[in-house]
């Protein structure tokens, strides 16, 4: 199971949204947020995505 503290930490404090992060993924604020809160799953490709918006490595944000 992954560990999304670092996410979540990571987009507050740049001041991003829920709203912006689901515009980026193509998925809704909503569904968003359930990712944040491990009720829906994290899929590879949307990992990858994430962790290239933030300039970082899938292992940083994570693991």
């Amino acid at each position: 199971m992954y560990s999304t503290d670092k996410l979540v930490r990571l987009r507050k404090a740049k001041k991003i949204t829920l709203k912006e992060m689901g515009e980026y993924l193509n998925v809704t604020s909503s569904y968003y947020s359930q990712i944040e809160k491990k009720k829906k799953r994290l899929y590879y490709d949307m990992a990858i995505k994430i962790a290239n918006y933030f300039g970082k490595k899938p292992d940083e944000l994570f693991l």
